[in-house]
């Protein structure tokens, strides 16, 4: 049976910027839907909002080190909901963004046995508390564009900040085709502290989010159930505001990978919420199922995915992931309800993600350039190397159309196959120019203009290791390769109709590859056509070369 809580708080709200306002009070009514036969439902939260307000004489002010930032000057506009996204406002766009706090009574999970590599593992409620988070909603401002599925998406909290990776590397397809999104603030650090920058939302905008409260990540796993629960069947106000949800795919990447995986393995078998998983660039093991202060539950590394459920999961994977985060050790073949992609050129993140993505409306061509670009994150990260900018967002994209097709038709996505590794396993096999073999094939590396790797960065820098290398071709590599224009085209239309063909691109997305291969001039001047290098922000607007 689900349990719906009502709560008399008074609770200060603060979004992506400016103040908060007042006090909810009591529940409202709602249709509760009837749980699947056999698998209860998450409990509802209660829901507070829309929110608004924020801002004040403490807003916005951050200090990395020695460097003052305000994040006004870096597209957060206070009185918004807070989170590394886009930086446009989505009403651009047609769609409209609201943010709602959830409060309730979280339930933590202990094990039933061992956690074995195979992850088929048993759980059990153990320890409750209470906690305020948060939601950010953005749907199609008009009702009849939406297509009954929602993306709840895992905030992602490596960087020490809520971030919404996927959001940036899928919205284009998302606000193409009607989804809803919704982000999920399941983990402490986005709320409370910790991680590399330290960028809690209670920092950022303690007017709007100053009653926040989270009382740890051993609870993470039944307030993002929740959140999603608040969505799906709304009892009281409903984020989504009258649209009927059909459809509810989970995704998270990087550490909110790793937490997925941990939800499928232990979690899914247990509540009726999601249809369907996008589990988006993971290491070889996966996040605890409980942690300190409560009793730890660690879980074995490597970590596979539980192929026994009826809710599908495609593991989307870089070549960053396979041995910078050791991945390989995690391969596993494909099943009737999963699929592993695994991305030739890739990194586990790159130049989309940080800089070209935050500002794609999704109809400029030259979104498909391949950039030398050492800042991966102005001004917080500037690697040695120019970092990757390669395929990645585009098999994101491919991937969350793939899993609302596979719900809703039950047609499984291609099978798709591995990179290839050297003779001793120990690294990629390469092709003469130095781009890996096997894999999910693009243009990217098919027609190539670069050696894409998500490797190459020195060890020693953390995040720069993420971000992999661009090492783009000079002008004699190119005139030999793409001798005119037509063989440069050609190329990549082959490569990219493959891949079209195979699920591994959508078509709109092909369209815009396909584009800017005309309009390149590659192979239509004498002696090729030589690559500047790009640097810095200055080059958001997608003006550098494909």
């Amino acid at each position: 049976m689900t349990i719906t809580r009502c709560f008399k708080t008074q609770v200060f709200r603060v979004a992506f910027g400016i103040i908060l306002l007042g006090i909810m009070t009591g529940c409202a009514d709602g249709n509760d839907a009837v749980p699947v036969a056999g698998k209860p439902q998450p409990d509802n939260p209660r829901v507070d909002g829309p929110i608004s307000g924020g801002g004040g004489a403490q807003c916005c002010i951050i200090s990395f080190g020695p460097l003052q930032v305000d994040l006004r000057e870096q597209g957060y506009t206070p009185g918004t909901p807070f989170y590394a996204g886009l930086n446009f406002d989505e009403a651009e766009v047609g769609y409209r963004e609201t943010e709602y706090f959830i409060s309730g009574t979280a339930t933590a999970y202990m094990p039933l046995g061992p956690l074995t590599e195979d992850g088929v593992w048993a759980a059990e409620p153990a320890d409750s508390a209470a906690y305020v988070s948060r939601i950010v909603v953005l749907r199609p401002e008009n009702a009849a564009d939406f297509n009954g599925t929602v993306v709840v998406e895992w905030f992602n909290v490596s960087g020490g900040l809520d971030a919404a990776p996927d959001w940036t590397q899928m919205q284009t397809e998302l606000r193409r085709e009607g989804y809803a999104w919704v982000g999920v603030s399941a983990q402490s650090a986005g709320i409370e502290g910790g991680g590399a920058f330290d960028l809690p939302l209670k920092l950022i905008d303690p007017e709007r989010y100053g009653g926040l409260m989270h009382p740890g990540d051993s609870f993470s796993y039944d307030i993002f159930s929740q959140a999603a629960q608040a969505v799906r069947r709304p009892s009281g106000i409903d984020p989504l505001d009258g649209l009927q949800v059909e459809r509810m795919i989970a995704v998270g990447q990087s550490q909110s990978a790793g937490r997925l995986t941990t939800y499928y393995n232990a979690v899914q078998p247990l509540v009726d919420v999601f249809d369907g998983f996008v589990i988006h660039s993971r290491g070889d093991g996966s996040s605890p199922l409980s942690q300190e202060p409560q009793v730890a539950a660690p879980t074995p590394s490597p970590t596979l995915v539980r192929t026994d459920l009826p809710a599908p999961a495609l593991g989307l994977q870089t070549e960053t992931d396979l041995f910078r985060l050791g991945s390989v050790a995690m391969r596993q073949a494909d099943a009737p309800s999963y699929r592993l992609w695994e991305v030739a050129g890739a990194a586990h993140s790159d130049v989309y993600t940080t800089i070209k993505g935050p500002l794609d409306r999704g109809t400029d061509p030259a979104v498909a350039d391949v950039v030398s670009n050492k800042d991966a994150r102005p001004p917080f990260i500037q690697c040695e190397l120019p970092v990757n900018d390669g395929p990645g967002h585009w098999l994101a994209k491919a991937a969350v159309a793939a899993m609302d097709n596979w719900i809703r038709s039950g047609q499984a996505p291609a099978t798709a196959p591995r990179l290839a590794l050297n003779e001793q396993g120990t690294g990629f096999a390469l092709d003469e120019l130095g781009n890996a073999l096997g894999g999910i094939r693009t243009p990217y590396v098919d027609a190539p203009v670069a050696i894409l790797s998500g490797e190459g960065q020195p060890q020693a820098s953390v995040f720069c290791g993420l971000f992999g290398t661009t090492q783009l071709f000079d002008a004699a590599t190119l005139s030999m390769l793409y001798p005119t224009q037509s063989s440069y085209i050609n190329a990549v239309d082959t490569s990219t109709d493959a891949a079209v063909a195979e699920g591994f691109l959508r078509p709109a997305d092909a369209e815009l590859i396909k584009q800017r291969a005309r309009s390149s001039g590659i192979g239509a001047l004498t002696g090729g056509l030589a690559f500047p290098p790009v640097g810095g922000a200055a080059q958001v607007q997608f003006d550098s070369a494909r």
